[in-house]
């Protein structure tokens, strides 16, 4: 019965990267899986916090100099990078709106698992996600109105709703789960759970692509130019916050590099008011294949710089 969660687990890389294109290729398959959003966020950050390793995240926790700064980078500095950049290139309004707004958002909730699945630190990725998750309404809203001009109404209480939907209540069940396992139990199923939050994640790469294939065919031009901003946005933002942290360690800037580039955007797609250009939606959506190809297009790197190191 666990064997398709081992399989997945040791295929990973390449099921999310199929997943992501699954369901723009096949838009009845994204539409059926539309549902699956929430739910899907719940199950899989319950599986990411059976997986991490308790005793690091407290380590890390030892070490609130690098996490504050993971956070400053992350909130406040690459906000200010990436509307600077875009002020001086050729791009439609719309798609600079979406790269400054892409750029204030919080760690990716996947952050974790993309981080064990490409062999870095998935505790300290995990620790910054949550961080900047719970600053995300402090910091996103002025930052997006006055970089990107785009109003992001993120009411604390119904934000704190939501936070305790997909952080609280997963939690809660972890720990129920560790309970009701025990550790002896637990441990020998860790590549299941692997590969349990591969298809969580392939199943919310066919469920983001809802409506995304009928928007191509009406103006291909412009989604290609945004596609390729969404690309340059994610890997750059990688590539400058892992250059950034290399002085704390190679595999720890290297995590808070994956987690700068693969931000949360379905927060903003909830968030979004009816006056906001409706191209910002169809970038955040566009924004999901660099996220979903990133640990099949960065692993390679990873491992060869880890060996090296």
């Amino acid at each position: 019965m666990l064997r398709p969660f081992v399989w997945a687990a040791r295929h990973g890389t390449t099921l999310l990267a199929l997943g992501i294109f699954g369901g723009l290729l096949i838009p009845p398959l994204a539409h059926v899986f539309h549902w699956f959003i929430t739910p899907n966020v719940i199950i899989l950050m319950t599986l990411v916090l059976l997986r991490v390793d308790a005793a690091a995240a407290l380590r890390r926790l030892r070490q609130p100099v690098l996490l504050a700064g993971i956070t400053a980078v992350q909130l406040l500095a690459t906000p200010l990078v990436a509307a600077s950049l875009v002020a001086l290139l050729p791009l439609d309004a719309g798609i600079k709106a979406g790269v400054v707004v892409f750029s204030t958002g919080c760690g990716a909730t996947s952050g974790a698992a993309f981080a064990r699945l490409v062999g870095l630190d998935p505790e300290l990725t995990l620790l910054g996600t949550l961080t900047t998750t719970l600053l995300l309404p402090l910091s996103a809203p002025p930052l997006a109105l006055s970089l990107g001009g785009v109003g992001l109404h993120l009411g604390l209480y119904g934000f704190a709703l939501r936070l305790a939907m997909v952080v609280l209540l997963p939690l809660v069940l972890s720990v129920l789960l560790r309970r009701l396992l025990g550790p002896d139990r637990l441990a020998p199923l860790g590549q299941a759970v692997d590969g349990g939050v591969v298809w969580v994640l392939v199943f919310y790469g066919f469920a983001v692509m809802d409506g995304l294939t009928a928007r191509l065919l009406a103006d291909p031009l412009w989604v290609a130019e945004a596609a390729l901003a969404a690309f340059a946005a994610a890997f750059g933002l990688n590539l400058l916050t892992t250059l950034l942290f290399l002085p704390a360690g190679l595999r720890e800037a290297a995590s808070a590099g994956l987690m700068s580039g693969n931000r949360n955007m379905a927060l903003y797609l909830a968030v979004l008011p009816a006056t906001a250009d409706p191209r910002l939606a169809l970038f955040f959506a566009l924004c999901q294949f660099p996220l979903f190809l990133s640990p099949f297009l960065l692993r390679p790197a990873y491992r060869l710089l880890l060996r090296e190191a």
